[in-house]
């Protein structure tokens, strides 16, 4: 069928959200959906689209904006962290892949450069769907879900020199060196060009553009950074994907990163989506018929493969045996990148085009496979592992017999210094409770000194399940860890929906998305100190008790509205990146001009930025909490309450609407 770019793009979206609202309602990844969009729509199979250059160009879009959003996650300090996964396990991972799939090429005739190009391709695991899934089921955390990720971030740094090697090693053997050596040398300049001289020019020019206030031009100029970046690395001999990577790293090193991934991510994930489509349109269904048996082979062997290596590697690495099976699990199937880099030497005649459309079909349904074998990989992992099976069984049975003789209890999720003071004081009380801990030494040591405290990992649901959630009357959660404690309050209601859970975290960054979540309670550390020390201030300077605890108690009923967010400094936003990006005062003022100047507080919709109005001072005169059918006048001064990023929109909206 043909058909100009307009019914092109609006064939995709109309298929795009039929499939999409399809595998919601099936609690199956979008990611899926694009993929199926494109095997059913493509040439091969109903022919509504045909493989045209203008599809192409689009799948290109989307690499572009998926490089651009991993160079913003590129990150020196956060790979300082994780060196250990992501320069050893990863590295580790991508090159056995390489060599040994490269020898097997080798020994079977092919030669190296086919092989290469094909350990390339499937070293790739798919970050979409992995991450995706990973954070709708609250995994990101958990020991597996760390070193996966972490694999996938080296994975996505070794992506730029492979999309500059493979085109190198095509063509004359003899040229080889040459064609190498100038690629490398190309991609060595504008890395030194851009990088070293363009960090820079890169901080002050976004700083002339964000002080123009206008979020238009933000989001313009992101997208011409992106696109432009893009371009001149094509224009250099290299991929477009390079240039957008680099912009990406430039943006990172800046104050704006935020609002940049905030601006960036509908461009980044509808032409994602795309690519993903286009993906699917290469998949010739006749070939799979034809050659099903190979296609089932080629689909298995490498799975399997992936995982055996990806498992082995990580044992050996030091992580236990049921997060290397679980690791690998969570790997071992083909990746969007894996992809981009078969059609990529499929371009540069490295293999065959017959033989491609047989990959392509085996990798897209390694893809397809990967949630049922996510969502079958504690079973997997038990069957496979019966040591993993032995220590679970062992740990939850120590659980349930300290829980199976009460009822109406608390369930005490982490047993640090915050859980030992909780857990005495209901003692004294005389009610019963069940202390869960992930730390077999504190467990040890404290179980012998007679405390009831049992090993385990509240984060787990079979864990709460034996510690008596059903019968349980309150959770406390007393670990500062807000992933976890999403975790936590994600399981304990999927089985008891009306138990009351309280959850501590270290201050009010992660307060709203908690109570969100189904918190009965937050109590946020740095809010309760305060509270402390005005308490005891307030009592030494003769303000009667029983009017300071008055004073707590609407604090505490209010949701600590009056203690929430404080003006930041300098040394604020250098304590850690936490705290750089947490929830902040920031005045604006209402100069001449202004758009609020007339409006109504409640017409200008600021909540929907998620940021508050906590006071306004006009002229001498201070209100904490302005009501709703406030109008502003000139000259006032408003207190805004927000993280960094809603703040500056809401100025934004304040000033220029």
């Amino acid at each position: 069928m043909v058909m100009g770019v307009l019914e092109l793009v609006l064939v995709l979206l109309a298929s795009a959200v039929a499939a999409v609202a399809l595998f919601r309602v099936l609690s199956l990844p979008p990611v899926l959906a694009y993929l199926a969009v494109g095997i059913l729509i493509g040439p091969h199979t109903l022919g509504w689209i045909s493989d045209s250059p203008d599809a192409g160009r689009l799948a290109e879009f989307g690499v572009v904006f998926l490089m651009f959003s991993i160079g913003l996650e590129f990150s020196l300090p956060q790979l300082f962290r994780m060196r250990r996964v992501v320069f050893g396990l990863g590295l580790a991972q991508v090159a056995f892949t390489l060599f040994l799939v490269t020898v097997a090429s080798m020994l079977a005739g092919f030669g190296w450069r086919p092989g290469f190009a094909m350990g390339g391709a499937l070293a790739m695991s798919s970050t979409a769907i992995v991450v995706r899934i990973f954070m709708e089921r609250m995994q990101l955390e958990t020991p597996h879900g760390r070193e996966a990720v972490g694999v996938l971030l080296f994975q996505d740094l070794a992506v730029v020199p492979l999309l500059i090697v493979i085109p190198a090693i095509a063509g004359d053997p003899g040229e080889l060196p040459a064609r190498l050596g100038i690629a490398l040398s190309k991609a060595a300049t504008v890395l030194f060009i851009l990088l070293f001289l363009g960090q820079r020019f890169m901080r002050g020019w976004f700083h002339i553009v964000a002080k123009r206030r206008s979020r238009e031009l933000f989001v313009l100029n992101v997208l011409f950074i992106t696109l432009g970046l893009a371009w001149l690395t094509e224009l250099a001999g290299l991929s477009m994907a390079l240039g957008a990577f680099l912009a990406g790293m430039l943006i990172a090193e800046t104050e704006y990163k935020h609002q940049v991934e905030e601006d960036i991510k509908p461009f980044r994930d509808i032409l994602l989506g795309l690519f993903f489509i286009t993906m699917g349109m290469k998949l010739d269904v006749r070939v799979v018929g034809e050659h099903v048996v190979l296609v089932i082979a080629l689909t298995v062997f490498p799975v399997l493969f992936k995982f055996a290596l990806v498992a082995g590697l990580s044992r050996a690495f030091g992580s236990a045996s049921g997060t290397a099976l679980r690791t690998g699990l969570t790997l071992a199937q083909a990746g969007e990148f894996g992809l981009v880099i078969l059609v990529l030497a499929q371009q540069s005649s490295l293999i065959p085009d017959d033989f491609v459309q047989i990959i392509i079909a085996a990798m897209l349904l390694s893809m397809l496979a990967t949630p049922f074998i996510l969502q079958a990989s504690d079973k997997i992992v038990m069957r496979l592992s019966k040591n993993e099976w032995m220590l679970q069984s062992l740990a939850l049975h120590r659980v349930v017999v300290q829980s199976i003789a009460i009822e109406r209890h608390v369930i005490i999720c982490g047993y640090g210094r915050t859980g030992q003071r909780l857990a005495h004081l209901l003692e004294q009380e005389g009610i019963g409770f069940v202390a869960l801990d992930p730390d077999p030494e504190r467990v040890t040591e404290a179980a012998s000194a007679g405390e009831r405290v049992v090993f385990g990992d509240a984060t787990h649901a079979d864990t709460l399940v034996a510690a008596g959630v059903m019968r349980a009357s309150a959770m406390v959660v007393t670990f500062a860890d807000t992933a976890a404690a999403m975790r936590v309050l994600h399981h304990a209601h999927a089985i008891n929906a009306a138990l009351p859970v309280i959850v501590r975290t270290s201050d009010d960054a992660d307060m709203e998305k908690l109570l969100e979540a189904g918190a009965a309670e937050v109590v946020p550390e740095t809010f309760e100190s305060s509270l402390m020390l005005a308490s005891h201030a307030l009592v030494v300077l003769g303000v009667p008790l029983r009017r300071v605890i008055r004073r707590i108690r609407e604090v505490r009923d209010d949701r600590y509205s009056l203690l929430r967010g404080f003006f930041h400094g300098a040394s604020d936003d250098a304590d850690s990146v936490e705290e750089a990006s947490g929830p902040r005062l920031h005045s604006v003022v209402l100069v001449q001009g202004s758009f609020a100047i007339g409006k109504i507080l409640a017409e200008l919709r600021l909540a929907d930025d998620m940021v508050s109005v906590t006071a306004l001072r006009r002229r001498e005169v201070r209100m904490i909490q302005p009501p709703a059918d406030t109008i502003f006048e000139e000259g006032d001064v408003v207190v805004l309450l927000g993280n960094p990023d809603a703040l500056a929109i809401a100025e934004l909206k304040l000033l220029t609407g």
